[in-house]
């Protein structure tokens, strides 16, 4: 029989995952950066480059997430980091301006 879990989506197994729970919040405070810098057009280095590692780490975060609730988590930062950086990439991109 399954436990009666009461989180529903956000249910966990009771154990720690530190290394998920980092990676979980370093996506999302990447993915964050890079969606609000993108906003600004001036920002496009912030932005692509923010965007660019937090799609790595959300992917290397999703390869080795246990719980339904850090796949959730990183689903989310994920998708803020490609909207960032692919707006940074359309706003000059990773070295627009630094590199002719």
């Amino acid at each position: 029989m399954r436990p009666n879990t009461a989180g529903g989506l956000f249910a966990t197994d009771g154990k720690p995952h530190p290394l998920q729970d980092t990676l979980l919040a370093v996506t999302m405070a990447l993915g964050l950066t890079a969606f609000i810098s993108a906003q600004f057009h001036n920002l496009h280095l912030l932005s692509s480059w923010t965007g660019l590692v937090g799609i790595l780490t959300g992917a290397y975060g999703q390869w080795v997430s246990v719980t339904t609730r850090e796949r959730f988590g990183l689903i989310l930062g994920l998708g803020l980091s490609a909207v960032g950086f692919f707006l940074g990439m359309a706003h000059g991109g990773l070295f627009g301006g630094v590199v002719d």
